[in-house]
């Protein structure tokens, strides 16, 4: 099923703000909250999708790849997204949005005391940035790559939690495993009650007692992981795909970093490209230009036979339909433009330089254009338009 659009999920203009996007996915969030709605798969998934909108949308650079290309610019393989989270990590992620305040006033103790549930677990890992290189066909038509990534990757031998075994896990003492410490101060206009992130386990609510012995209590150790990517058909050179979670492990059982793909394009031996157009350089003889001929040229997906017409002059431009590339975020697919240029020979013999001279003084070979002939700046308007 087709993905839909950010701006309509969170109900916003493309134009909206950074504010304007936060406080419209607030008010998403609320409605499909799964407290608000316990059991309703539907609702829950609403709940992710938001998320998963607002992941893209509150970031600039993603909402710039997003602008520009559509979901294939941010999720990738289409394994991005909220898909493969739970709901603990999207509430770890986003708690500047579900501030404890928030549900507290919204659900009563039961709101608060579930989102206590919810602490952040750990420390989120970074971003991976490569480069993937991508030849012509490769872009054309999409291609599925699989990726060796060197990386911080989960312990297996503590399944990402730092600690030496179960037992070596316990309740943060101070905040008594809320991850929160609240403090009540006595002012003139009575008493205020604030809330901080416990400084003695960072949030987490838990303590370890004894360190893993092949990690050192972090969780994580660095190694190599094999990641599938997706490439959709029509990609550029320098576009960025996002995979959500497949970057850096986090620290204690944290939320995955994302993967960043920046895009290279290998350069074709014979055509150049040109957006979605391609273009290639003829080079045809004389002879072949003035008797019309039929030759073979390389297009992306292998060769295609074309002819060319008695007289045709240097300059002129074939259009082949359809032989460039296809558009990410459309059915839109470009054209081939091949660029005759008519051979001038560089080195005579005498014999030649006699055949020409008698040749030159025809009256066929004295230069007559037509005067509906293009211009050499019209062809280039065709060439690239």
């Amino acid at each position: 099923m087709a993905k839909r659009d950010y701006y309509e999920i969170l109900g916003v203009g493309k134009t909206a703000t950074v504010d304007e996007i936060k406080k419209s996915y607030r008010k998403v969030a609320m409605q499909y909250h799964p407290d608000r709605n316990p059991g309703d798969k539907p609702a829950e998934e609403s709940f992710k999708e938001a998320a998963e909108a607002y992941e893209v949308l509150s970031d600039q650079d993603k909402r710039s790849q997003y602008d520009r290309y559509g979901h294939a610019g941010v999720s990738g393989n289409g394994r991005g997204g909220y898909g493969h989270m739970n709901m603990d990590d999207i509430f770890s992620q986003f708690g500047d949005i579900f501030g404890e305040d928030v549900f507290g006033s919204f659900f009563g103790g039961g709101g608060r005391t579930q989102q206590g549930q919810r602490r952040a677990r750990g420390t989120r890992g970074s971003n991976l940035r490569i480069k993937l290189k991508l030849n012509f066909e490769e872009i054309a038509k999409g291609v599925t790559k699989n990726i060796k990534v060197k990386k911080y990757v989960a312990c297996t031998t503590c399944s990402g939690s730092g600690a030496k075994d179960k037992g070596s896990v316990q309740n943060c003492g101070t905040c008594g495993g809320s991850g929160q410490v609240r403090k009540v101060t006595n002012t003139f206009l009575g008493q205020m009650q604030t809330v901080t992130t416990c400084s003695a386990c960072n949030g987490e609510g838990t303590t370890i007692t004894a360190k893993c012995g092949n990690c050192r209590g972090e969780g994580r150790v660095y190694g190599e992981e094999t990641v599938t990517i997706d490439i959709p058909a029509g990609v550029q050179e320098g576009m960025q795909l996002n995979i959500s979670g497949r970057g850096n492990a986090g620290e204690r059982g944290g939320m995955n970093g994302d993967l960043v793909i920046l895009i290279e394009e290998e350069a074709h031996k014979e055509l150049v490209r040109e957006g979605l157009n391609v273009a290639y350089e003829l080079y045809v003889s004389f002879p072949e230009a003035a008797f019309g001929t039929q030759v073979e040229v390389p297009t992306i997906d292998g060769r295609a036979k074309i002819k060319i017409p008695a007289g045709t002059q240097s300059g002129k431009v074939f259009r082949l339909k359809g032989k460039g590339f296809p558009a990410v975020n459309s059915y839109e697919k470009g054209d081939q433009l091949v660029h005759v240029n008519v051979w001038t020979p560089q080195n005579l013999t005498t014999e030649e330089r006699t055949m020409l001279e008698k040749l030159n003084n025809s009256g066929n070979f004295k230069p007559n254009p037509d005067k509906n002939q293009k211009s050499f700046f019209d062809k280039m308007r065709e060439m690239f338009s």
